[in-house]
């Protein structure tokens, strides 16, 4: 085999391997399933989450607890509306406050920069492991995220994001099933018809929106 020839042999297997690395991915636009919301001690939430990258909606209904403070997170946020409700089904009541009108899909950015590919269990025997993705990038304000995908189906698992100014923000996905069972979970409830937009120096972003929730119970309780 000439030099001609081993050079060509390399560049097709560079190619190649080049072609094997993941990419930043999607996940499905209509899914269920559960998370966890950890924010450096200060409180944490766990229970379940309805997404709609279609009709760019996020349903979340949460048991948190600050200290020893408990609350019940249950918050409709509507981003093509621009809002978000505070739903409170002990006394039949809502509250409507503005919330950051970027809609971002749950899906791995175009930026990110790969960290690593990782076997979640033992690779030692067929279905004792899962293969996932760990990527990373920057967010404004000085802040970073880590998230972690599975390599089949870009379905999310983790995400960390912390930073000088930021407070740091754990949250863990699972139990996912592809679809939504029941869209009326994505719609207000009717004693919500009659909440007017509150007002607020600053629109909430889907971890503000969290975190003041538990501010106020913990005010409250």
């Amino acid at each position: 085999m000439n030099f001609i020839s081993v050079l060509s042999c390399f560049g097709l297997l560079l190619a190649a391997a080049t072609a094997q690395l993941p990419k930043p991915c999607v996940t499905p636009p209509l899914m269920t399933g559960d998370m966890s919301v950890f924010s450096n001690g200060s409180y944490m939430t766990t229970g379940s989450l309805t997404y709609d990258a279609y009709g760019q909606k996020i349903r979340t209904t949460s048991f948190g607890s600050m200290g020893n403070q408990s609350f019940v997170v249950d918050q409709l946020m509507l981003f093509r509306e621009k809002v978000y409700y505070e739903i409170d089904w002990q006394t039949f009541t809502c509250q409507k406050k503005p919330l950051d009108a970027s809609f971002v899909p749950m899906h791995v950015p175009e930026d990110a920069e790969m960290m690593g590919q990782y076997i979640l269990g033992s690779s030692s025997s067929w279905g004792m492991g899962l293969l996932v993705n760990n990527w990373y990038g920057n967010l404004p304000g000085n802040a970073t995220y880590i998230t972690t995908f599975t390599d089949i189906g870009c379905i999310p698992l983790t995400t960390s994001v912390f930073g000088p100014d930021t407070e740091m923000i754990f949250v863990s996905t699972f139990n996912w099933v592809i679809g939504i069972s029941d869209p009326s979970d994505l719609s207000p409830p009717s004693f919500c018809s009659k909440a007017q937009v509150e007002q607020s120096a600053t629109p909430d972003n889907f971890f503000t929106a969290l975190a003041s929730l538990a501010m106020k119970a913990q005010r409250t309780d």
